[in-house]
C-alpha cells in the first residue's frame, strides 16, 4: 500500500511582496499618469535649478523684452530642460512613484479615518443637542 504525504506550508507566514515590472508596467490610470508626470517634471526641474533661477531673475519685471533681453539665459534653460527630460528620467519618476505607491494609500487611508471620526463627532453633538433642546 502506498501512501503519501503532503506537507502544507503556512500561507500566513509568507507575506506577499508587490512587485512591479517597470518595463512592462501595469496600465495606469489617467491620473496615476499624472502623478508619474508631476514627479518627472520636479525631477527634472530639480536637475536644472539653477538655469530657471537664472532665467527667472533675468526676468523680474520684465514682459515681452525678457524673450530677447534673457535669451542666454532661457537658452541654457531649454537645453538644460531637454537634457534632462529623456525616457530614463521618466522611467525614474515611474520608479519612485511605485517605490512610494504604499505609502501614500496609508496616508490617504489615515486622512479617510481622520474625516470619518470628525464626521462621527459632528453627528453625535448634533444628536446631544437635539435631545438637549427637547
Amino acid at each position: 500500500m502506498a501512501t503519501t504525504t503532503t506537507t502544507s506550508t503556512d500561507s500566513a507566514s509568507q507575506t506577499p511582496q508587490t512587485r512591479y515590472n517597470l518595463r512592462n508596467p501595469l496600465p495606469l490610470t489617467a491620473t496615476q499618469e499624472a502623478e508619474v508626470k508631476q514627479l518627472y517634471y520636479k525631477r527634472v526641474r530639480g536637475l536644472c535649478a539653477p538655469e530657471i533661477k537664472a532665467f527667472a531673475d533675468c526676468a523680474v519685471n520684465r514682459t515681452v523684452t525678457a524673450t530677447w533681453v534673457c535669451r542666454d539665459q532661457r537658452l541654457a534653460m531649454n537645453s538644460c530642460m531637454i537634457a534632462h527630460a529623456k525616457p530614463e528620467e521618466e522611467d525614474r519618476a515611474r520608479e519612485e512613484w511605485f517605490a512610494t505607491f504604499e505609502q501614500r494609500r496609508r496616508e490617504k487611508e489615515e486622512e479617510l479615518a481622520k474625516v470619518e471620526k470628525r464626521r462621527r463627532e459632528v453627528i453625535d453633538m448634533m444628536r446631544n443637542e437635539k435631545t438637549a433642546g427637547r
